[in-house]
This record gives C-alpha cells, structure tokens and sequence, in this order.
C-alpha cells in the first residue's frame, strides 16, 4: 500500500517532516519494487536520514560512559569529559539534550563498559 504525507507509517510519525517525506517517497519506490513493507519502511528511514541529515560519519559521535563511581559524556575519541553525574540516568536526561542540539550520535555503554546501544543514528 503506497503512503502518502498525510497517510504513513505509526513509525515514522516522530521523524522530522523533510525526513518523513523523503522516507515515505523512498518507501514507495522499494514497494514498487516488492520489498516487503516493515522492509521497505525501515530502509526508507536509515536512506530518508542520510540523505536530509547526511551520512552519519559527518556528524559528531558521544558516549555516557562510566568512570570509577561516576558517569561521564565526552566526545568519542577526546578525553575531555563534558558532563559528569552519579547517576546515569541524571547524565542521560544532559546528554540527550547536547546531543539533539549538536546534531549527533550518542553510544550509551553499561556499567561494566559494554557497548548498550546507539541513538540518533
């Protein structure tokens, strides 16, 4: 069933309108080309960012980490630490917010240093 703006998938309702549209046109064409749907919506989405946001190896990669008995964000790759909690999920709610406004990736690593996963990809 080909989508439309006004008619989409539920999985697409929180991507930005530029992304949205792109993903649902992409979509479309992988329908026309028999892709399975859950298929063609999740790759739909992944091109729909590359190609509005750009690739992902462009913007800026951030990680919570922990650190002895306490949490850190910083740049992949820098030493500088940016934020510092006791709690992860006090460092969370300030990595979030730094990250959307900086337009990157975040990795969120668990307490014994194990990756947990990637937002904003």
């Amino acid at each position: 069933m080909p989508w439309s703006k006004n008619d989409y998938p539920t999985s697409m309702k929180n991507l930005e309108p530029k992304v949205r549209d792109k993903a649902i046109e992409i979509a479309n064409a992988l329908l026309r080309e028999n892709y399975e749907e859950g298929r063609a919506i999740s790759i739909g989405t992944a091109q729909a960012h590359e190609y509005v946001e750009g690739k992902s190896e462009d913007r800026p990669h951030y990680e919570v980490k922990p650190r002895q008995d306490e949490w850190i964000f910083k740049k992949a790759g820098s030493n500088h630490v940016q934020f510092k909690e006791q709690t992860k999920n006090d460092l969370l709610e300030k990595a979030k917010t730094y990250v959307n406004e900086h337009d990157g990736i975040l990795s969120i690593f668990h307490a014994d240093g194990s990756h947990e996963k990637t937002l904003y990809e």
